[in-house]
């Protein structure tokens, strides 16, 4: 901005744009949003305003899959030609997996052969699922309980036996699993069995 000098006797100041200003001013002020209103194309129409995908050649009607013939409306290569064509051998299609159906028996068998941190892994990673349910019956077969107040898996240690304090509470030493640090910790706890899931 430029300042020219005040006359004599008075108070007055006058400023003028200078010629980034009136750039400025042409591009992003009124006279900007009149040739956007008026749709002149320049660089920043399509910034504002955005692309009419029906004007990009696509077949749009309801059954068409545009993901695969449209990567970007920029981009100067068609999805198609990005991804090759190609099919999967019968021999390594699996119609279970296809389907999102778990055979139990599979599941069962292969579920036993997994370590503990496995088994906790997939509880905590796969909440809602089929896979957690197998997980926890696993872990329940291991004797593994989950304590419902405290919300973690625990297990008597097998070398220091639990004392019975009263009908359904006993005290002795258990190995928690710790979901936060990933760790068996070992203390010595009062357990009531009415917090216990089996």
């Amino acid at each position: 901005m430029t300042t020219t000098g005040t006359s004599i006797g008075s108070s007055q100041t006058t400023t003028l744009p200078s010629n980034n200003d009136t750039n400025d001013l042409a591009k992003y002020g009124l006279q900007g949003l009149s040739s956007l209103v008026r749709m002149e194309q320049t660089d920043f129409t399509s910034y504002a305003i955005g692309q009419d995908i029906g004007k990009c050649g696509l077949d749009l009607s309801p059954n068409a899959k545009i993901l695969k013939n449209l990567a970007s409306p920029w981009s100067e290569t068609s999805r198609s030609e990005v991804e090759p064509q190609f099919q999967i051998p019968l021999h390594l299609q699996n119609s279970q997996l296809k389907d999102h159906q778990i055979d139990p028996a599979t599941c069962d068998s292969k579920i036993q052969n997994f370590t503990d941190e496995t088994l906790f892994y997939i509880f905590y990673m796969k909440p809602r699922d089929t896979l957690q349910e197998y997980a926890a019956r696993e872990l329940v077969a291991r004797n593994w309980r989950y304590h419902k107040d405290i919300q973690v898996w625990l297990t008597k240690d097998s070398n220091v036996e639990p004392v019975l304090i009263g009908q359904d509470v006993e005290k002795g030493v258990y190995i928690f699993f710790d979901p936060h640090n990933w760790e068996k910790i070992r203390k010595e706890f009062v357990l009531h069995y009415s917090s216990v899931q089996a």
